[in-house]
C-alpha cells in the first residue's frame, strides 16, 4: 500500500538522476536549488558521488584547465539570464562535457518558446545542446541537457516543501486591478474567483504550468490517481492545471495507487499566519535568527559554543554557521520531528531530554537539574561535548538544535512575540464588541517611534518587549483579515470613519518607520531601500499607501466561499472569543463521519467520466469523489505552512481518523514576517522564472 514515506523518498530518487552524472564535475548550482539539496543530504551527497566542487551559479564563477566537466543544476527556464550565467562560465572555462538540469518540464520550455502543440522527444533541449558544444569551442565535445524535477526538500516525514516556488502567492484584490488594465472593459472580471490561468500573465502561467508538471511526475513515480480537490481562486487553477496535464491522462488509467489532493489558498486564512498563538518552538526559532543566506526555510544558528574562541564583533564570520537541516542523524531527525509538531513547552524539554541522553552516552559530566528549562542550562549541556571531538563529531545534529534553541530563548527579540500575542487577544475580544473602525483605532497609541518618551514612561524594557514597525505591521494584517468579522453598524459612517483613521494611520507609521536607525528585511522589502539614509519621508509614505490598499482586500478573500466563510467565534458571555483555523475546518469536514459535501472544496475535473457525473448530478443522484475516499491525503498549501498549523493536523487527523496518512507540501515553512513580504510585493504576477 502506497504511505507518506513513498513520496518523502521521491526528493531523493530525483536527485539520483543528477548524483549519476556528477563524477569527476564541477557542480554550478543557484541557490533554490541548493536549498532543495540542503534538505535532501546536502553537499555531502555530491561530492560522496564524486563531484570535485560545488559552485555557485554566477557569471563570476569559472573553472580551470584540470577541469573538464561541468555538471549545471537551476530552476529555471533555458532562457534569458540563466543562458546568460552558464555562456558566462562556459566562455571563462575549458569544458569539455557539460551537462545542464532544469526543473522546468520541456513541455512548458515549448509553451515560453509559443509552441502549443506537443512534439516527439525534447527540441529545446537539443538546440541547447548544440549551444553549449559552440560554447565549448568544439561541436564534437559532449553536451547533455535533461529534466530532473529537484524541486521538492523533505524538510519532515509530514512535510515537503518547494523551495523553487517559494513566492507563489495567491492573487489579491490588486492583482485583480491589474489583470482586468489589460482586458476589454465587457471581458473584466468581476472577482479573483472568476480569473483563469490563461488571463494570468505569461510569467506567472508558466509558473504554475511548471509545478502541476512536477507535481505530475511525483504521481508518476509513486504510480498514482489523484483526486484533486481546491479552496480558493489560485488553488483552483493550480488543481485544474494538474488535472488538464497532458501526460496525467495515461497515468491516471494504469496508477495502481489512489490519493487525495486538496489545494488550500493561504489567503484563506491570514490569521493564523501572521499570529502569535501558535506555542511552537520552531516558530519562534525561525522568526528571531537569522535565515542562512540564500535560503527561505533554514536560519543560521551560530556555533562559537563548540569551540574556545573568545566572543567579539567579527567572532561571528570565524565559525562557518550551523543549521536546522539534519540528515545525516536519526536521533538529530527525531528532535526535529518533536520541535516542528509539539508544543513550545513540549519542544524545549524534549531538546533537554535529547542533550542530556547524549552527554549521559558519551559519559559526559553532566549536571542534571529539574524545573524549567534555561538557555544558559541547554549551553551548559552543550559546551561539555567541546572536550570531546569524537562526540561533537557523532553527535553535531543534536547540538545544532540544542543551539538553536538556546539562542532563540534568549534571543532579545523574542519578548515582542508575547507582546504581539497580548495584544491579538484584547483585539478578538473587541472585535465582537465594536464595529472595525472602534478595534482599529486601538492600534493608533502604539504606533510611536521606539525609543520614544512614551515608551520610556511605560516601563519598557529598553525596547525589548515594544512594537516596532515589522510587529505593527503584523497586528495590521492580523486585523484586516477580520475585519468582517467586526459587530456591524451604519455602513456610511463606518467608511467615512475608518478613511479618516486609514489616514491617521498611515501618517503615523511611516513616522515610526522613518525615525528606525536600521531598516528590517521586511521594511528594505516594503520601501525598496536598503538603508534608512537612502529612505524619504515621500518614499516611506507612498509605501504605507500601498500597504493599506492591500490590507483593505483581506477581508473578503472568503466573500465567494459559502460554509467556511468565517475564522471567528465570538464571546458568548461565557467563553471567550476565539480564533477558529481554516485547516482545522476544512479537515474536519473531510473526516465528518456523515462525508457531507462541501461546497467550498471544489472536486477539479480530470475528464469526460468527471464531467458527465458533474452534468447527471443536476438531475439525479450521482456519487462524486470524496477527499476522505482514499487512504492517502495530500495538504498542498499555496503560500506557506506554520509549524503550529503542522502540529494542528496532526491532532485533527488523530482525533477524527486515526489510521489515515496525511502529507503536507507547502511553498514555504512560514514565519509571520513573510506574510506581509508577499502580500505587499510586486512579484506575484511577475515571478522570475528565467523568462
Amino acid at each position: 500500500m502506497l504511505s507518506t514515506e513513498d513520496f518523502t523518498r521521491f526528493p531523493q530518487q530525483m536527485w539520483e538522476k543528477v548524483l549519476s552524472k556528477v563524477k569527476k564535475a564541477v557542480v554550478f548550482m543557484d541557490d533554490k536549488c541548493a536549498e532543495a539539496l540542503h534538505w535532501s543530504g546536502g553537499a555531502a551527497v555530491l561530492l560522496e558521488a564524486g563531484a570535485r566542487n560545488l559552485k555557485q551559479f554566477s557569471s563570476f564563477e569559472a573553472c580551470g584547465v584540470n577541469e573538464p566537466k561541468a555538471v549545471f543544476v537551476v530552476s529555471s527556464l533555458l532562457k534569458g539570464r540563466t543562458v546568460d550565467v552558464i555562456k558566462d562560465i562556459i566562455s571563462l572555462s575549458h569544458f569539455q562535457y557539460c551537462v545542464v538540469f532544469t526543473t522546468v518540464a520541456h513541455s512548458v520550455h515549448l509553451l515560453a518558446n509559443n509552441v502549443s502543440a506537443e512534439m516527439e522527444g525534447s527540441p529545446v533541449f537539443g538546440q541547447f545542446e548544440e549551444k553549449l558544444c559552440e560554447w565549448m569551442g568544439n561541436m564534437n565535445y559532449t553536451a547533455e541537457v535533461m529534466h530532473a524535477p529537484v524541486v521538492f526538500a523533505p524538510v519532515s516525514q509530514q512535510l515537503v516543501l518547494t523551495p523553487t516556488f517559494a513566492h507563489l502567492f495567491p492573487l489579491l484584490s490588486p492583482d485583480l486591478e491589474a489583470i482586468n488594465a489589460k482586458r476589454p472593459e465587457k471581458k473584466r472580471f468581476g472577482s479573483l474567483a472568476d480569473v483563469d490561468v490563461h488571463s494570468l500573465p505569461t510569467e506567472l502561467q508558466l509558473e504554475i504550468k511548471s509545478l502541476a508538471a512536477a507535481l505530475n511526475s511525483v504521481f508518476e513515480a509513486i504510480g498514482t490517481r489523484e483526486e484533486s480537490f481546491a479552496v480558493g481562486p489560485m488553488s483552483r487553477i493550480i488543481a485544474g492545471e494538474l488535472a488538464n496535464h497532458p501526460q496525467a491522462k495515461n497515468r491516471r488509467k494504469t496508477a495502481p495507487n489512489k490519493a487525495s489532493i486538496i489545494f488550500v489558498d493561504r489567503t484563506m486564512d491570514l490569521t493564523g499566519a501572521v499570529g502569535h498563538s501558535g506555542d511552537n518552538l520552531v516558530e519562534k526559532i525561525l522568526t528571531v535568527l537569522e535565515p542562512l543566506p540564500g535560503h527561505v526555510t533554514d536560519v543560521q544558528v551560530d556555533m562559537l559554543e563548540l569551540t574556545g574562541l573568545q566572543r567579539t564583533p567579527h567572532s561571528q564570520n570565524t565559525v562557518a554557521p550551523g543549521c536546522l537541516a539534519q540528515t545525516q542523524s536519526s536521533a538529530a531527525q527525531s528532535l526535529w520531528e518533536a520541535m516542528l509538531t509539539s508544543k513550545h513547552k513540549e519542544g524545549v524539554m524534549e531538546v533537554r531530554r535529547h542533550l542530556v541522553e547524549t552527554a549521559s552516552k558519551e559519559k559526559l559530566p553532566i549536571k542534571m537539574s529539574m524545573g524549567r528549562v534555561t538557555p544558559e542550562q541547554l549551553c551548559s549541556y552543550v559546551q561539555l561535548f567541546r572536550s570531546s571531538w569524537g562526540a561533537l563529531e557523532s553527535h553535531c545534529g543534536v547540538l545544532q538544535l540544542g543551539l538553536a534553541t538556546a539562542q532563540a530563548l534568549r534571543h532579545p527579540h523574542l519578548p515582542r512575540w508575547d507582546a504581539c500575542l497580548a495584544f491579538e487577544r484584547l483585539l478578538l475580544q473587541a472585535l465582537g464588541d465594536s464595529d472595525f473602525p472602534a478595534v482599529l483605532r486601538q492600534l493608533l497609541p502604539l504606533m510611536k517611534p521606539r525609543g520614544g518618551e512614551d515608551s520610556t514612561a511605560s516601563g519598557s524594557r529598553s525596547g525589548e518587549d515594544e512594537c516596532g514597525p515589522d510587529e505593527l505591521i503584523l497586528l495590521l494584517v492580523y486585523l484586516y483579515s477580520l475585519a468582517d468579522e467586526a459587530r456591524p453598524s451604519d455602513p456610511d459612517r463606518e467608511e467615512e470613519e475608518l478613511e479618516k483613521l486609514e489616514r491617521e494611520l498611515i501618517g503615523a507609521l511611516t513616522l515610526v518607520i522613518t525615525r528606525e536607525s536600521d531598516l528590517s528585511p521586511l521594511l528594505q522589502e516594503l520601501t525598496g531601500c536598503a538603508s534608512p539614509e537612502e529612505l524619504t519621508t515621500e518614499r516611506a509614505h507612498s509605501a504605507v499607501e500601498n500597504m493599506f490598499e492591500t490590507l483593505r482586500g483581506l477581508s473578503h478573500t472568503r466573500d465567494h466561499l459559502k460554509q467556511l466563510r468565517s475564522v471567528y467565534t465570538a464571546s458568548d458571555g461565557v467563553h471567550q472569543a476565539t480564533y477558529r483555523p481554516f485547516l482545522r475546518q476544512i479537515l474536519e469536514e473531510v473526516f465528518h463521519p456523515d462525508r457531507p459535501e462541501c461546497p467550498d472544496i471544489e472536486h477539479m475535473s480530470g475528464g469526460l467520466t468527471d464531467l458527465l457525473k458533474t452534468g447527471f448530478s443536476m438531475f439525479m443522484k450521482v456519487s462524486r469523489p470524496h477527499p476522505s475516499d482514499n487512504p492517502l491525503l495530500f495538504l498542498f498549501l499555496v503560500g506557506g505552512v506554520t509549524p503550529s498549523e503542522l502540529r494542528l493536523i496532526k491532532e485533527v487527523v488523530t482525533a477524527h481518523k486515526p489510521g489515515t496518512q496525511v502529507l503536507v507540501l507547502s511553498t514555504r515553512l512560514l514565519r509571520p514576517t513573510d506574510i506581509p513580504e508577499l502580500l505587499f510585493t510586486t512579484r506575484r504576477l511577475q515571478p522570475d522564472i528565467g523568462v
